[in-house]
This record gives structure tokens, sequence and C-alpha cells, in this order.
């Protein structure tokens, strides 16, 4: 068996073995939905209870992080009730727990809640319940507002984010191309302050999303990102597991840089083993794959369907992107000091090839992100994704000049290379600057749920306010496509509301086709969410009464301009939501 086969197995088995890693470490989320979701709680919402409860509990459809006021109880006057002692309901992590206060009166009581998902994202909602029978309820707004982060600590950690990105893919990159295409590269002063450039300015991200987590998750201000108690709640997140073990990667790296300068960047001296180079390529590619999981392992890769899939495949997505991204960054330095044809050759199939992973893992990425046709228009996440397709194809364009350009360098002498050199330059350029608009765009679509609601909501006009008049009822026309193919695809949804006031409304919803009957789906969903308070969704249980029909109870505790939501999916993957207003009368 040759040197050059016993270290491909070795690599591969080192591979293997650190993929089995990432999936224990964090693949435990299973197969639940992108962001958590409110599977129950007890007592149920908008039950009647003949007594007061002594807590109430939430369960989730996929771990949450709490904080001690992660889930608040207000009474019909808006005044807290809980004892402020949110926690874990038996222990378990998909759940969240708060103790009442003893001697409650009879009423509607509403529970705001918030936490943070698995993905790392923010959730939050709320719902009602009573004691003894409904009543009116009205809650200050100042008291069922959600935790809001801080605008400086929002764009703070943003920033950091996006940094973080650039950090990895000039430093993986730029050790890439020393390696596969430039070894005497590493003894230029250039190349080195790459290297050093990216792995410190991942340490500085890094150490700056630590200190902002908690912030940033919790809604406070610049001044408690050193707070103890603030750091011992937040601790408690994967995100921040993830984060410390990309730190100790660091430190391990800063020894592998010094060991890689040291052995391939000694001017004048014989070229290093080629024994001596593959532990380093070896070593090189294991410390990428560890740091590129400790994003994918907090992200959407980390929850939702085929997990067992999408956390390898989005660790090769990366890796690739760095390789490309960070290789152009060295390119442009290697082309200043005199870098070899041979080398800017090599780099030319090396960018193919990591272009062809970053399709190939998109491509299943965009399936698994976005689910239906109609989500690339309808939803924050798809708008991102045909930014980022349309970025990624002006790349593919500058490509296309940088390949005509490297042949010229190969076939034209030195002495009148000049021209192809500086040709090379200005299209190697239009790569690196639209590079960046990529990696901005990639970190938005980590932040982005796919095919959340508030989306629409945002864009929705405000002529579509339904008018109400309390105490007659009101009809709203939901207009739905889901893209696909099927008699029950695309239709309109009745919902009729009544008595349009605040507390318990009878809702009627009548599904038809594009023809008008009546059509039965896979699944639907109706909620209800008030944006001005930071109440919801609300969703109503509905109950069948005959094809397309339902029937269910709406108990909307203040009055407000409420939105009505329904969500419609015909298929395994085909599924459309639409929103419209409501002006709840108190």
């Amino acid at each position: 068996m040759t040197e050059r086969s016993v270290w491909i197995r070795r690599t591969v088995g080192a591979l293997v073995a650190l993929f089995a890693a990432v999936l224990m470490l964090f693949g435990g989320a299973g197969t639940a939905a992108a962001h958590a979701a409110l599977v129950s709680t007890d007592p149920a919402q908008n039950s009647v209870v003949p007594s007061a409860p002594s807590a109430v509990t939430l369960t989730f459809s996929e771990g949450v992080t709490l904080s001690a006021d992660s889930v608040r109880v207000l009474d019909p006057a808006g005044k807290q009730v809980d004892a402020g002692d949110t926690g874990r309901a038996d222990g378990k992590g998909d759940t969240a727990r708060v103790t009442l206060h003893t001697g409650l009166a009879n009423g509607t009581y509403t529970v705001a809640w918030r936490a943070v998902s698995d993905d790392s994202h923010p959730v939050s909602g709320a719902f009602t319940f009573s004691i003894g029978a409904p009543s009116a309820t009205v809650v200050p707004a100042d008291s069922t507002q959600g935790v809001k982060t801080d605008g400086l600590i929002s764009f703070m950690y943003d920033t950091g984010r996006v940094a973080a990105y650039v950090a990895f893919a000039l430093l993986a990159g730029a050790v890439a191309f020393v390696l596969v295409c430039w070894p005497a590269g590493a003894a230029v002063k250039q190349v080195q302050q790459l290297l050093v450039t990216g792995w410190l300015g991942l340490l500085v991200a890094t150490v700056v999303l630590l200190l902002l987590r908690g912030p940033y998750e919790r809604g406070s201000k610049i001044a408690q990102a050193a707070d103890p108690a603030l750091a011992h709640v937040s601790l408690d997140g994967r995100i921040y597991t993830a984060l410390a073990v990309r730190l100790l990667l660091l430190a391990v790296s800063g020894v592998y840089l010094a060991v890689l300068v040291g052995q391939l960047g000694q001017p004048g001296e014989e070229p290093a083993p080629r024994r001596a180079r593959s532990r380093l390529g070896l070593t090189g590619v294991l410390l990428a794959v560890a740091l590129s999981a400790t994003w994918v392992g907090t992200d959407h890769s980390a929850v939702g369907i085929q997990v067992w899939l999408s956390l390898p495949t989005a660790v090769l997505h990366l890796l690739a992107m760095a390789a490309w991204l960070g290789g152009l960054a060295t390119l442009l330095a290697g082309l200043r000091q005199g870098v070899g044809a041979e080398s800017v050759a090599r780099f030319s199939r090396v960018a193919f090839g990591a272009v062809t992973v970053l399709v190939l893992t998109g491509v299943y990425q965009s399936w698994r992100g976005v689910g239906s046709w109609s989500a690339l228009v309808d939803t924050e996440y798809g708008r991102l994704l045909l930014i980022k397709i349309g970025c990624v194809a002006v790349m593919l364009g500058a490509a296309w000049f940088s390949r005509r350009w490297i042949a010229r360098v190969r076939t034209e002498p030195a002495a009148d290379g000049a021209a192809a050199r500086s040709g090379l330059r200005r299209s190697v350029l239009v790569e690196a600057a639209v590079a960046v608009a990529v990696l901005v765009v990639t970190t938005l679509l980590t932040s982005a749920p796919p095919g959340r609601v508030a989306q629409a909501v945002a864009a929705l006009p405000k002529s579509t306010v339904a008018p109400a008049a309390p105490g007659r009822g009101v009809e709203l026309k939901l207009p739905y496509d889901t893209g696909g193919r099927t008699a029950n695809a695309k239709g309109t949804a009745t919902v009729g509301i009544a008595p349009v006031v605040v507390g318990n409304n009878t809702v009627r919803l009548a599904l038809n086709d594009a023809g008008g009957q009546p059509v039965e789906v896979a699944e639907i969903e109706l909620t209800f969410t008030l944006p001005a308070r930071d109440i919801g969704p609300l969703t109503v249980a509905l109950q069948p009464e005959g094809t397309g029909r339902w029937t269910g109870t709406a108990q909307l505790p203040l009055a407000g301009e409420w939105v009505a939501s329904l969500s419609v999916r015909t298929s395994d993957i085909d599924q459309a939501t639409s929103v419209q207003k409501l002006t709840i009368g108190s």
C-alpha cells in the first residue's frame, strides 16, 4: 500500500469520525421544525378551568433556552401574577414552567412567553385561559410587549456575525491556497498577513458574539454585556457551547499557523517533505471542518428535516465558500508578488471544484429551507435566497473572465504577461467585492426563518384592514395559492368572525377552490396576532364540519388591530400563508 493511499484512508477515516462527532454534539434536535413551536400548554389555550392552577406549563417542539422572566402571566387588569421563576417541567429541555400566586380571582388570564430555540433564534407568543368563566381583559401594552433587542446590540451582533464569516473564509481559504496551490506563498509577507488577519478577526468576532449574545437574547443594554448573572443564564444555550468550542479551536489553529509558516515559509530553504505537507493538509482539513461545525450546529441545519444529511452538506457548503472566497483574496495578494502561472492555474481548478460543491449543496439547502416555489417570493427567506443566487451568478460571470485571463497568463511569456495579470486582478477584484455581499446575505439567511408569517404581515398594505362592527360580525376573504398542481392548490378561504369583540368570538371557516367548490386540504391553521402589543400567534382550534368547512372559537383578549393568518398545506411541500388585518373594538 502506497503512502498516498494510506494518507487518503486516514483522511477519510478522520473526516467520518469528525462528522459523527458533529452529529452527536449538534444533532440532538431531531427533526423538529425550524424554530421552536408551542405544542401544548397547561392550562390549555382558550380553556376554562374550575379553579386557579398552581403553575402554567408550556411544551415546545424542540429544546429552548429560558430566563427567569421567559413566561409572564397577567390577570384581567394587566397585573403580573406569576412568581418570576420560569424553569423546566420535570427537567425537560423542551418545556417551560412558571409558578402562579395563590388566591387568583376568576377571569381571563394572558400568558406571554419568550425563549430561544435550539437553532439560536428568539421565539415568542401568547395565549389566554380563564378561571371560572371568561371575562374581558384590559392589559397595558407595556405589560405584554415582548422583549425587544436594543438597536445598537442588534447592529453590533449582526456585524460580528458577518465579520466571523469573512474572517473564517479568509483564514481557511488562505491556508488552502498555500497548501494546494502555492506552498512558497507561506514565505510571502502579504500572505502571512492574510493568515494572521483571518485568525485574529475570527477570534475577535467570536469574543464579541459571546459578550453580546446575552443582551441580544434578553433585550438588555450594551452595559450588561459582561453581567455575570446574564452570562450564567445565557451559557445554558447551545450557541454558547459552539462559540466556546470555536475559541478552543482557534487556540489550536494559532499553533497550527505557526507550524505551517515555520515549515513552508522559510525563504531559500528546500521545500518541506511531502509527508510533512500531507500532515499539515490533514490537520488543516480537520480544523476547518471542526470550525465550520460551530456554525452549522446552531443554525437551521441543526433542526428540521433530514438533520443527518443537512449537517454535513452545510459543512461542505461553508468549506467550499471559504476555499473559493478566501482563495480569491490570497490570489490577489499573490498576483502582486509574482505568483507563478502554474499556481494560478491550480487555483482555477480548485475554485471550479469549490463552485461545483457550492451549487450541489446550495440546491439541497434551498429545497430544504424554502419548501415551495411560492415561498421564494412570499417570504423574506426566499427573497434573500434569490438575492444570494443572483450575487453568485455575478461571481460566476467574473470567474469565467478570470479563467480566460488565467489561460493568457499561462501562455504568454513573462515579459508580455503584465496586461494579462492586470486583467486577472480586475476580474478577481470583482469576484471578491461580490463575495462580501454574498457573505452578508448568507448571514441574513441564517437569521430569517423560512416561511415566517411576520414577513408577510410587515409587507401587508394598510388597505387590507377588515371593517368590523362590534356585535354584528365580519367576513375575511383570504385567497391562497400553494403552487401545486392539484385542484385544491389554489382557492379562497372565507373566515367569518362574530361578534368581533374582546373575548370569545365564533369562527366559521370555508375553503373553496378556484371554481367555488368546497375542497379538502392536508392541513389548515388559523391564528390571530396583535403586533402592537406582541400578543400571539393565538391558534384557533378548528373542528371539521364537512368538506372544506370548520368552526372554532377565537379568544381575543385585547382591543386593537389584529392580524388573521391562514396557513394552507395541500401536499408535503406545497404550502401558502395568507394574512389580513381585523380591528377588534373594546
